[in-house]
């Protein structure tokens, strides 16, 4: 049997015989990179040794762990299999062979006595090449062994045998056992290839791994040999080239202090040369040289790769490819400049904004601009006189992407001028202002044009129409929205009178904060929340169904909920029963809005983040909510009878007096907000049934894509007839809509003289332009200046973004102290990967949070108040919150051990973050240039159109 495969006789299907390294250096050859000669030990010689030395039965008795094994059992298995293999002789037969190999890449060396193998011969790298190594699904980079700089017969055997050992390292097991992978379905192949005399080594990213842009190429460089610059032990010069032209786009030259090198027997690090410490190790003309040899590389194999690479003599190696994992999606360079559009006005990120953290999608930006102006022109109109607002004085800008409430300085002053009668109008209820404005009028209203839309079958309106009852809806919702603007001024003037009262003529040592006061009510957010509770509570005394729930995946789950077919394994009967119940919930619950751009989905449009919430009840954990306000009311109504029984006629009517407003204005203000977003679920289903119209039209490759369209591209598409009906199709179907021609795809193509979706080249430039803008921190004030910073800074929801060292100040809101890891979510599509006693970390919190807070240890955020809903909730459940920090999503990662302190307003990094878990692999290190909040690109919130 031959052992032996030489590079060129690697087939790229042959991964089972020569594992992922070998078959990659089979297609570096093919693609016409110089790869230094060299040969494969397949993987029938591991099987050979594994049966000739009868190791089998006791590596998969040792192996046979569970994912959830404690680190130390797996280091204990790992240290008993590895034995093993030490301990075992290399068959003879398979030891002739490698000898002979090895002969041949020594040109000609002969082979010494008895088993083959010579005592003298060339430096070579002896890889391990595992059959489950370097696919695109999963990274098992530096999970086996290498052995560099062996030289001789008896060398060269024995790093094979840790080559093969090292299939079973703690880590490579703990690895596959999370993967799925089982101990049985892997064997290892070796990599056996002649050392370069490296001069300058690193790694090359055809794809640029920060910002996932595949026009750039990204290439480490450091003095010496490559292995130091894969363990990340040296620091390396970085170079971002343009892949079309070979350009230099960026550069950074480190101070190299350390290289490896060569050692009488594999490798050492000595001290750079001082002439060459500060010296770029390739200049522009060598990056270009190398990065087109990544072009090529990546264009044979069909995916971004990460090369790795060595110079020698002037002339580049190529030692080893593999495709990136995790390569986040595109991004555009992070604005680091804030233009305004108009000159003479003032921006704010306050009132409306606050819901809307991230950059705003095109059409969103679009249509909201218009109605927010039309709806604050209405409103002041009627409040304090026609004529005080003119036109252009108000709007909704972006800037960056990011909404600005802009004011003309003009208007602005003219509004200022008649504040006192705003005040006054407000104290009325005039322009149906104030609470019983939005109960009798706003809330109403808004209710019966959503009613009047969702009449009228979805699927059969014209365009037109669709995009006409899409601006009625928003401007209704705007118009809502402004209305209960009026009710959070009054629910925050009652708390605060009531707190001031209490805290310096009632309070005394040893009586509760104000706070206790005011809690145990019902609001909309903690009826939610009671409605998933008593969710899981029936799904428990149903036979089967909680364990079916448990083991799907919420994404499965949510899935199944949409179509209405069970999920696999799980009763087809009781999950009707279920889907019935959790559709009840959706119903009432689902509008609630994470973010007010309707680019993101709405609970009812995808529920996976509310069934993590379930799945947490069911397994147990958390606080029944019925029973936490029931001890919260009783609290509230003991502490109440004490101070009235302690206070005088005339503090204790005073007292009652404030509790009893405070009392009923803040659960109202909660209502309110949660029905924001009443219209979002019928809104996005109108703008997703144009989508499908338009991807069976030829203008965007997919549903959700209509988004990223402009106003009047996507009002431009309607005219042209490419968002019609298609005749005899049912309302509400979820196939591809096309239309009849003349106007279908062809009717697109011809327009444009395109064969690829008209506008999907602009959507994936607005999608990358979009991820650049969501790593920025948006001022709260624009222009920036310390006049606007003096005057209006301590009226904006966000505190000051210069804020530097450990300790993170923001806002108090709800008190106590706690100490975990924090969770930095960036919306809904991130909750699954909230752990309980996590601290939530985000920009803001809306009402459609709220599911989260019963998993969470604490609360921060980067924009808030203490009287907003995130300090509202967080109080319910009894944990600190730390609010309006400005930079917590800057400045926290995922894993990093804080201190929340809701007393002081602080928030203390207490311990650098966790980047990896026991048996993790650690990453490859990445190039410091283009890096971002969190590191990563954010993403667009998912779709589930």
């Amino acid at each position: 049997m031959t052992y032996i495969s030489n590079f060129g006789d690697v087939g790229q299907g042959d991964v089972a015989a020569a594992g992922g390294k070998g078959v990659g250096l089979a297609g570096l050859l093919r693609a016409g990179a110089p790869v230094p000669p060299g040969f494969v030990l397949n993987t029938a010689a591991y099987a050979a040794f594994v049966d000739a030395n009868h190791l089998g039965p006791g590596i998969q008795e040792l192996a046979a762990l569970s994912p959830q094994a404690a680190p130390q059992d797996y280091e204990d298995a790992s240290g008993r299999i590895r034995a093993l293999f030490t301990g075992g002789t290399m068959p003879a037969v398979i030891a002739a062979e490698l000898g002979a190999a090895y002969g041949h890449l020594g040109n000609g060396l002969s082979s010494g006595p008895g088993n083959g193998l010579s005592s003298g011969g060339p430096a070579v790298a002896v890889r391990s090449s595992a059959t489950a190594e370097d696919l695109a699904s999963a990274s098992f980079a530096g999970q086996q062994d290498t052995y560099l700089n062996v030289r001789g017969a008896e060398a060269l055997a024995a790093a094979v045998t840790g080559c093969w050992a090292s299939l079973w390292t703690a880590r490579a097991m703990a690895y596959r056992a999370r993967e799925g992978i089982g101990p049985g379905a892997v064997r290892l192949a070796v990599v056996v290839q002649r050392m370069v005399e490296a001069e300058a080594a690193g790694v090359m990213f055809t794809a640029n791994p920060a910002n996932g842009r595949h026009d750039q190429i990204v290439i480490s460089a450091a003095w010496g040999l490559g292995e130091s610059v894969v363990s990340g032990t040296v620091t390396t010069d970085d170079v971002v080239v343009e892949a079309a032209t070979g350009r230099v786009l960026s550069r950074r030259t480190a101070d190299k202090e350390v290289m490896t090198v060569y050692a009488d027997r594999g490798t050492r690090e000595q001290p750079v040369p001082a002439a060459r410490r500060h010296q770029a190790v390739l200049d522009d003309r060598a990056a270009a040289a190398l990065a087109r040899y990544g072009t090529r590389i990546a264009d044979h194999f069909g995916a971004p790769q990460d090369i790795e690479w060595a110079r020698a003599g002037g002339e580049f190696f190529i030692l080893q490819s593999r495709p990136i994992t995790a390569l986040p999606e595109p991004a555009a360079d992070t604005p680091d400049t804030w233009a305004v559009p108009y000159p003479n006005g003032m921006y704010f990120r306050a009132s409306i904004v606050e819901q809307l953290p991230d950059p705003l999608s095109p059409l969103f930006a679009d249509l909201i601009d218009g109605s927010v102006a039309r709806s604050l022109g209405a409103l002041m109109a009627e409040a304090i006189g026609k004529n005080v607002i003119r036109r252009d004085d108000v709007g909704l800008p972006t800037i960056n992407g990011y909404a600005y409430y802009y004011y003309r300085t003009s208007g602005m002053w003219r509004v200022m001028g008649r504040s006192l009668t705003a005040v006054r109008a407000l104290v009325r209820g005039k322009a149906h202002m104030g609470v019983a404005g939005w109960r009798e009028f706003s809330h109403p209203r808004y209710e019966r044009i959503i009613a009047d839309w969702s009449a009228k079958p979805v699927g059969e309106l014209p365009g037109q129409e669709l995009l006409a009852g899409v601006q009625a809806l928003l401007d209704a919702g705007t118009v809502y929205y402004t209305a209960v603007q009026s009710i959070i001024p009054i629910a925050a003037t009652s708390e605060i009178s009531f707190r001031a009262y209490y805290d310096k003529l009632v309070r005394r040592d040893g009586d509760p904060p104000a706070e206790t006061f005011l809690l145990g009510y019902d609001s909309e957010p903690i009826r939610a929340e009671k409605s998933l509770y008593d969710l899981a509570a029936w799904a428990r005394g149903v036979p089967g169904l909680a364990p079916a729930i448990l083991s799907a995946p919420a994404t499965a789950l949510a899935e199944s909920q949409r179509t209405g077919s069970a999920p696999a394994g799980m009763d087809p009967a009781r999950w009707q029963q279920w889907r019935s119940r959790f559709q009840d919930h959706l119903a009432r619950f689902g509008h609630a809005v994470y973010n007010l751009d309707f680019l993101s989905p709405v609970p009812a449009d995808d529920p996976a983040p509310l069934l993590e919430t379930v799945k947490f009840y069911l397994r147990g954990q958390g606080n029944d909510p019925h029973e936490r306000q029931r001890l919260s009311a009783a609290r509230r109504e003991d502490q109440t009878g004490r101070m009235v029984a302690r206070l005088g006629r005339s503090r204790r009517a005073g007292f009652l007096r404030l509790l009893r407003w405070a009392q009923k204005a803040a659960p109202i203000r909660e209502d309110a907000l949660a029905d924001v977003g009443l219209a979002w679920p019928l809104m996005r289903r109108m703008l997703l049934e144009l989508g499908e119209r338009l991807v069976g039209s030829g203008v965007i490759a997919g549903p959700a894509d209509v988004f990223w369209l402009r106003q009047q591209e996507l009002r431009s598409a309607v005219e042209f007839g490419l968002a019609a009906p298609r005749a005899g199709e049912a309302p509400g179907s979820q196939k591809t809509k096309g239309v009849p021609e003349p106007m279908g795809a062809s009717a697109a193509v011809a327009i444009t003289g395109a064969e690829r979706p008209v506008r999907a080249d602009a959507v994936e430039e607005r999608k990358m332009l979009w991820r650049g803008q969501a790593r920025a921190a948006a001022p709260q004030l624009l222009p920036e200046s310390r006049w606007m910073e003096r005057i209006f800074g301590g009226m904006m929801p966000a505190g000051s973004q210069d804020q530097h060292g450990d300790v993170i100040k923001g806002i108090g809101a709800s008190s106590g102290r706690v100490s975990g890891p924090a969770r930095v979510l960036g919306g809904p599509q991130d909750f699954s990967q909230m752990v309980p006693g996590e601290v939530l970390v985000a920009r803001i919190t809306t009402p459609a949070w709220t599911s989260l807070f019963a998993m969470a240890s604490a609360v921060v955020t980067d924009v808030g108040g203490p009287l907003s809903h995130s300090s509202m909730v967080a109080r319910e459940y009894g944990i600190p919150a730390v609010l309006g920090t400005g930079v917590a999503t800057q400045r926290l990662t995922s894993g990093q051990q804080i201190r929340v302190d809701g007393d002081a307003g602080t928030v203390t990094i207490e311990h650098p973050a966790v980047t990896q878990g026991p048996g993790q692999a650690a990453p490859r290190p990445l190039p410091s240039i283009a890096g971002g909040r969190g590191g990563t690109a954010p993403q667009p919130p998912c779709d589930v159109a």
